[in-house]
């Protein structure tokens, strides 16, 4: 990632409370947006929270689109985007049961399918 003006972080980046296993492993990211995240992740929130003040062009727009996310346009503020959505965002939770119960008189089995079809 030479062709960036990003400083890379004073250390690398985990989140151990939302991915205790890796961003990778999580299943949430792919390994290149686990190494952008590791390398550059700490001076991402440095400048997200203000304790880091921006130093060039691609710093200052970054700081634009945390405040306008469509704006997102180089690989490390789509991966920084995705990173607080999926660890700062709700959970999506899939249950395998609706609410509405089915009608009793529906009939699902397999004999009555063949039934109909004859």
């Amino acid at each position: 990632m030479s062709d960036t003006q990003f400083r890379h972080g004073k250390k690398r980046f985990y989140d151990n409370s939302k991915f205790p296993r890796g961003f990778a492993k999580s299943g949430d990211f792919t390994l290149a947006e686990e190494e952008l995240l590791t390398l550059y992740g700490d001076t991402m929130q440095g400048l997200e929270t203000g304790e880091l003040m921006p130093e060039n062009s691609e710093e200052k727009h970054f700081i634009k689109v945390i405040e306008n996310p469509g704006k997102a346009k180089t690989k490390l503020e789509r991966v920084w985007l995705k990173y607080i959505q999926l660890a700062r965002g709700r959970k999506r939770f899939h249950t395998l049961n609706g609410r509405t119960k089915p009608d009793a008189s529906e009939d699902f089995s397999e004999d009555a399918v063949l039934v109909e079809e004859d």
